[in-house]
């Protein structure tokens, strides 16, 4: 199971931290991944890391402001989020995936989802 937190209503120049943490013995991971969803959009890659360390990959539209990490100890993979702006305004889902197949930025290749937490960028 993967549980989402984090999300909130930020003004634009603000910063948030998106946590997900992995529970319940689910899967072990060998990628994680952070998505977003805007109203009307499509699901679209925010960033995705290797569980096993290295291996970070973040989305052009996102790059220089975003960044991924994980805790293995604690089982949780976080997005740090700087410099927000009113496009980035979605709801963010984390994903996991036991195996390296597939591309990083394609949903398909994350078997496990969580619930996301919404992200709101507004003055």
């Amino acid at each position: 199971q993967l549980q989402a937190s984090g999300g909130g209503l930020v003004h634009p120049g603000g910063s948030l931290r998106l946590s997900c943490v992995i529970s319940g013995g689910t899967f072990s991971p060998s990628r994680m991944g952070w998505f977003r969803q805007a109203p009307g959009k499509e699901r679209e890659f925010v960033a995705s890391i290797r569980w096993s360390g290295g291996g970070t990959y973040v989305a052009d539209s996102v790059k220089g402001r975003f960044s991924i990490s994980r805790d293995n100890a604690k089982n949780t993979v976080y997005v740090q989020m700087n410099s927000l702006k009113s496009e980035d305004t979605a709801v963010y889902h984390c994903a996991g995936t036991p195996q390296y197949s597939g591309a990083y930025y394609d949903p398909m290749s994350y078997a496990h989802w969580g619930r996301g937490t919404l992200v709101t960028v507004s003055s």
